[in-house]
């Protein structure tokens, strides 16, 4: 398929291609980020904090508070292939948990992701969007500071074509914030990219590349730890509310 993510798993050659393809489309993915043992204990603890924030929807934003979870952000950020893709003071400043399956289904629209985690609102130029979700306060950055945000996301069940995968429009993560109607005409110019994944394996991604999904068609479970990372301090005196 045009533009799908490139494959390097730990210990092989291959950092500096899966950089140049993320550079390049917005996107890698890294197999064999974390064991397969370790992704079914990974899904159990997830699975258990989530039931206990009583979150009723897809998933839970709030998973960076758990040490499992803090502990995890530390693991990925040292994966040689991870690394090379994130910037070099980089902080993990929040996990969502998302669980897909045949009767906990959603479907999300063609869009970005603009908005990121502070401790406090406070006013600063081209920072806005202000919103409180989950008890903690989001705001949008301006395009050329969100440019330098990866998003991680380890795949904790495999995640075939018929278990809701995400799918990208390459390339797209350059071309700043975009409105609904130029997100639909690139989809309608380009090609989508299907990102399926194996458990274990980890999809890095630009929150501003056009990515989407469908609802589930199987039956299978899609478990997913959706890590940000970003730059270790935020400017005007914002400060991120966790960072590990």
């Amino acid at each position: 398929m045009a533009g799908s993510p490139s494959k390097q798993g730990l210990g092989t050659p291959g950092c500096s291609t899966a950089a140049q393809t993320f550079t390049a489309h917005g996107y890698a993915l890294v197999e064999d980020a974390v064991p397969a043992p370790q992704c079914q204990a990974l899904a159990a603890m997830a699975s258990r904090d989530e039931a206990a924030a009583h979150t009723l929807s897809g998933g839970t934003r709030n998973m960076l508070a758990q040490p499992w979870c803090a502990a995890l952000a530390q693991q990925l950020r040292e994966h040689p292939a991870i690394a090379a893709c994130l910037p070099a003071d980089a902080r993990a400043v929040q996990c969502t948990y998302f669980e897909k399956t045949a009767h906990r289904n959603w479907l999300v629209a063609p869009h970005q992701d603009l908005s990121v985690p502070v401790a406090q609102q406070v006013a600063t130029p081209g920072w806005q969007g202000w919103s409180a979700k989950e008890g903690h306060w989001f705001v949008q950055p301006p395009a050329a500071w969100l440019a330098h945000m990866v998003a991680v996301r380890l795949h904790l069940d495999d995640c075939g074509p018929c278990d809701g995968p995400l799918r990208v429009l390459p390339g797209t993560h350059t071309q700043g914030h975009l409105s609904p109607a130029a997100m639909a005409s690139l989809r309608q110019q380009g090609t989508e990219a299907v990102c399926t994944a194996p458990a274990g394996a980890a999809l890095l991604m630009r929150p501003l590349l056009v990515h989407a999904s469908s609802k589930s068609t199987g039956t299978g479970r899609r478990r997913v730890l959706h890590f940000v990372f970003g730059p270790a301090a935020l400017p005007h005196g914002l400060q991120w509310h966790t960072a590990v």
